[in-house]
C-alpha cells in the first residue's frame, strides 16, 4: 500500500500520510516498535523462538525476507515480493489499479523440491492468487511492464 501512496512525497509528508485505515496504522506502529526495541519473530510464535531464530524455524515454508514493493509516478506501484511470496503477475482493474496478484510461495516450493517432488509440480502447487485476481481486466509482469 505504501508503494501506491508514497511516490512524490517528502519524508515528512510520507510520515503523515493517512494509510487508509487504523488497522494498518496500528500494525505499522507495532512493527516499528518491535524493530526499535529489538523484538523478533518470537512475538508471533507460540512459546517464542530462541534468539537468532527466524521464520524458517517455525516451519510452514515461511522465509525471513523483507517484501519488495516500490512505486513511481510514471509506472505506478509494483509488487515484486510480498508476504505470500514471489509475485508473478499483478491483476489490474479498468482504471489500471492493482486488485490482486499471482504469486509463488518460494519456501513451500523449495520444501517440496527438497522432498523429491518434481520442480514443475512443486511450482504448480506453490502458486496461488491473492485479492480479486480472477476479476482482472489486465494482468502484467511487474518486472517487465
Amino acid at each position: 500500500m505504501a508503494s501506491e501512496i508514497m511516490p512524490g512525497k517528502t519524508i515528512l509528508e510520507a510520515m503523515n500520510t493517512d494509510l487508509v485505515c487504523d488497522a494498518i496504522n496500528v500494525a505499522m506502529r507495532e512493527l516499528f516498535l518491535q524493530i526499535v526495541y529489538g523484538r523478533s519473530q518470537s512475538a508471533f510464535s507460540e512459546g517464542g523462538l530462541p534468539i537468532g531464530a527466524g521464520l524458517e524455524d517455525l516451519g510452514k515454508g515461511l522465509r525471513s525476507v523483507t517484501a519488495s514493493t516500490y512505486g513511481t509516478r510514471l509506472k505506478g506501484p509494483r509488487y515484486l515480493e510480498v508476504t505470500e511470496g514471489y509475485v508473478l503477475e499483478l491483476a489490474l482493474d479498468a482504471n489500471s489499479e492493482i486488485i490482486g496478484y499471482k504469486f509463488v510461495h518460494l519456501g513451500r516450493m523449495m520444501d517440496d523440491i527438497r522432498k523429491g517432488v518434481d520442480a514443475n509440480k512443486a511450482l504448480e502447487s506453490a502458486t496461488g492468487t491473492y485479492g480479486r485476481f480472477a476479476d482482472a481486466v489486465k494482468t502484467i509482469d511487474p518486472r517487465e511492464e
